[in-house]
Formats: C-alpha cells, structure tokens, sequence
C-alpha cells in the first residue's frame, strides 16, 4: 500500500479525468485522494494536453471517477467502493498497458 502512494502518476496515455463528488456525503475520501495525486504538478507534467476536472456537487451523489484515454477507451470507477490505493493501482496498470501498446506500434 506504501509503494502505491509513492508510485508515480503518469498521464502519457490519458485524454481527460473527471472526479465528481458530494463532500458531504461518506465514502469520498479516497475519490478526493485520487483527485490530488492526478492533479498534482507533478503528474500534470507528463501530459499537459491532460484534462483534469474536479466536479463538486452538493447533491448527496456517489463518488465517480470517469477517465478517457487518447484511444478512446472510458474507464468508471465508483469511488465509494474503492480506496485510493486500489483506484491509483488501476489506473496505472491501465495506463502502462496502453502505453506498452503503442510502443510496438512505432517501430
């Protein structure tokens, strides 16, 4: 759990990230989380064409974080469900996927 709080974020193959949240109701600390390590300076310089959208809605909805990759490819994941830790280790093994994918298509 250390070694993914201290993983680095890479947003090489995303396209846009938007975080939609009520932070009046349980269970969004770790959507929140996840918010601050994609939007961090640090993640935004490995792609500054990245979108990152936080919406705060004060409507008691779920937790929501929905992710689309340059290919098009959609990821949803509901945060109040899932840790931080669990949504960033997700999130990256996606990303290296995609971007051990389009590695071999260049050459």
């Amino acid at each position: 759990m250390a070694a993914a709080r201290k993983a680095n974020v890479v947003l090489k193959a995303v396209k846009k990230i938007t975080v939609q949240f009520c932070p009046f109701e349980g269970g969004v600390r770790s959507t929140r989380e996840f918010l601050a390590k994609v939007a961090s300076e640090k993640a935004r310089a490995t792609n500054m064409n990245c979108e990152v959208k936080a919406l705060v809605k004060h409507d008691g909805s779920e937790p929501v974080v929905d992710i689309t990759y340059v290919d098009g490819e959609k990821l949803l994941m509901k945060g109040a469900k899932l840790t931080s830790s669990e949504m960033l280790s997700a999130f990256q093994s996606r990303c290296t996927a995609k971007a051990a994918q389009a590695k071999p298509a260049k050459k």
